[in-house]
């Protein structure tokens, strides 16, 4: 027991258990942070199960640590922060549902039933803090064995715990990803049996389940699960469109579905960004609604970034994601997704590099990221070859970035000097100027500066039969 303890401060804990001895209580640590001491994992979060009144001895110790309370009358927890951790308090409890709700009625429980209640057995675990067994692992459920075997399963019958809680259907899912483990055979059929159940389910608890998910080292577990069980379909459809290969006069095209999940596992492997790991999850759904065949070249998805980038704002809808700069960036790095691959499979010209820079703005190096996840051939050398076209389309990028200072520029001609140089209230001519001068800088035909931009915007000007305001 002392090595499970090796790696957390210790004197929080003995602090809890003199205290309990104090106050006459029985105190436990339960769930998520006993598994991840069992597994040595980083947990920040401690849970600690009272038989009794949880708040009323989360003040207690409030006070002896001299930390400020937090207490959640409404849920029957109390929480403090240490420097290191957070610490939540709850007596023990036992609930049961209603057919159509996830919100419990709570009552006070014993240990047994506190600990049944939870979702798996690899959360099911407590530690004592009490005097006479302190240390001690109370394992009613074999959730150590399923820590071993890397098993995901309920301590009760899963029609029991999926069916009170469909959200544990998610949580399934997101363990397996975290942690690497499997569902339980199982669990995983009354999952596929049950997965509409998940409809009474929030979708802001589904988009949290599956951020969750997305964050983990390897997210393709999580999504195979959800795949697998029959809940992509109803919460993630587009993902799920993307499997299958079609075969016409000899002629396939890849699995878009274990494409994406590779991108996405790629991804992860260089980024902590999880809107940038959405956009990895997301950069080929247009194709369903884009393939056709061709005889002459096989199959093609042309215009799929488009069409993908215009069915992230029903997504994000549907599942209440946000609707703000997130949306915006994650349709626009959609939208890119495939300028670079063109850039790196060709002559860099100087104008493509400066449009792709003005495009993307400051998330250029984020769109580089994605393509860059986004080979997945098996074959090595063109793996390396890929790679290599890629680091010379970014090495194009930071020199004509350092020349031109194209990333995020305006015009070095603002409308209201067109509109005083010309005598000009508001009109489309002053448009035309703009995006004259503009395009004349990406082609290369001026430098991004201002003396030369003044220049041509008399050109033009007077193309357009423009006199110079005297």
């Amino acid at each position: 027991m002392n090595d499970l303890f090796k790696n957390i401060n210790i004197s929080i804990i003995e602090t809890i258990s003199i205290e309990a001895e104090l106050s006459g209580k029985e105190v436990y640590l339960v769930g998520g942070f006993v598994r991840d001491l069992i597994l040595n994992r980083e947990n920040k979060d401690i849970d600690v199960m009272v038989l009794g009144n949880g708040i009323d001895f989360a003040r207690i110790i409030s006070n002896k640590l001299n930390k400020k309370l937090q207490i959640f009358k409404n849920f029957g927890t109390a929480m403090l922060k240490t420097e290191n951790y957070e610490i939540e308090f709850v007596g023990a409890r036992k609930e049961s549902y209603s057919k159509d709700s996830r919100n419990p009625v709570v009552e006070q429980g014993t240990l047994v039933e506190d600990l049944s209640r939870r979702d798996f057995t690899i959360n099911s675990l407590a530690i004592s803090l009490n005097k006479k067994n302190y240390g001690e692992i109370i394992d009613l459920f074999n959730g150590r064995a399923d820590i071993d075997k890397k098993i995901i399963r309920t301590p009760l019958d899963p029609k029991t715990t999926f069916y009170d809680d469909p959200l544990r259907m998610m949580r399934a899912a997101r363990f397996a990803s975290q942690l690497d483990f499997l569902v339980d055979k199982n669990n995983l059929e009354f999952i596929k049996s049950e997965k509409e159940r998940i409809e009474i389910i929030s979708k802001e608890r589904i988009n949290y389940e599956l951020n969750k998910i997305l964050m983990s080292k390897q997210p393709s577990v999580g999504l195979k699960v959800l795949k697998e069980s029959g809940l992509l379909e109803l919460i993630l459809p587009e993902i799920c469109d993307l499997q299958g290969i079609d075969e016409i006069e000899g002629k396939t095209h890849k699995d878009n579905f274990y494409h994406t999940l590779k991108v996405l596992d790629n991804i992860c492997e260089n980024t902590e960004n999880l809107w940038l790991r959405w956009v990895a999850l997301l950069h080929d759904i247009g194709k369903p609604k884009t393939k056709k065949f061709n005889k002459k070249i096989g199959w093609t998805f042309h215009g799929h970034e488009y069409v993908g980038s215009k069915m992230v704002d029903k997504i994000f809808r549907r599942l209440k994601l946000p609707l703000n700069e997130k949306l915006k960036y994650i349709k626009k790095l959609i939208l890119l997704s495939s300028r670079p691959i063109v850039l790196s499979l060709e002559n860099i010209t100087d104008s493509a590099v400066r449009r792709l820079i003005f495009d993307a703005g400051d998330d250029i190096d984020d769109l580089l990221t994605l393509c860059e996840a986004d080979i997945t051939t098996k074959n090595e050398h063109l793996q390396k070859k890929y790679l290599n076209n890629f680091k010379i389309v970014r090495e194009k990028i930071k020199i004509v970035e350092e020349r031109d200072q194209i990333r995020n520029f305006q015009p070095p001609i603002s409308g209201e000097e067109i509109m005083s140089s010309f005598g000009l209230k508001p009109c489309k001519e002053i448009g035309i100027i703009k995006e004259h001068i503009k395009e004349a800088i990406l082609n290369g035909v001026i430098s991004n500066s201002y003396d030369e931009a003044k220049e041509l915007m008399y050109k033009k000007a007077k193309s357009l039969g423009l006199k110079i305001n005297e």
